[in-house]
């Protein structure tokens, strides 16, 4: 799974019927920092997601199983929406060191 960052979505009013009723929004892949990896993946959302909201993106074969339709042309899926991350990396815990002395 990848982090996305929601920065927009598509109108797509003539498409693949098994997408019919799935919103497709624009999602930048962001690193466990929050930094952008790559921008403008277009992915199928399952929970209701909008612009500004941080979210879990499935992708490969993985992306269509909560779309749960058979050989639906999906390749990156919303999973989750993200509340908080919480990132135990090296420099944020020098800095819980110095601030507790």
């Amino acid at each position: 799974m990848k982090i996305g960052k929601i920065t927009g979505h598509v109108n797509a009013t003539t498409k693949d019927p098994k997408l019919v009723g799935f919103k497709t929004l624009i999602a930048d892949i962001l690193d466990g920092e929050g930094n952008i990896l790559s921008n403008a993946t277009v992915v199928v959302d399952t929970c209701g997601a909008g612009v500004g909201d941080t979210v879990l993106i499935a992708t490969g074969s993985a992306a269509r199983i909560p779309i749960s339709v058979t050989g639906a042309p999906v390749d990156a899926s919303i999973v989750a929406i993200v509340e908080k991350i919480y990132n135990f990396n090296e420099k944020d815990n020098k800095e819980k060191e110095k601030q507790n002395g």
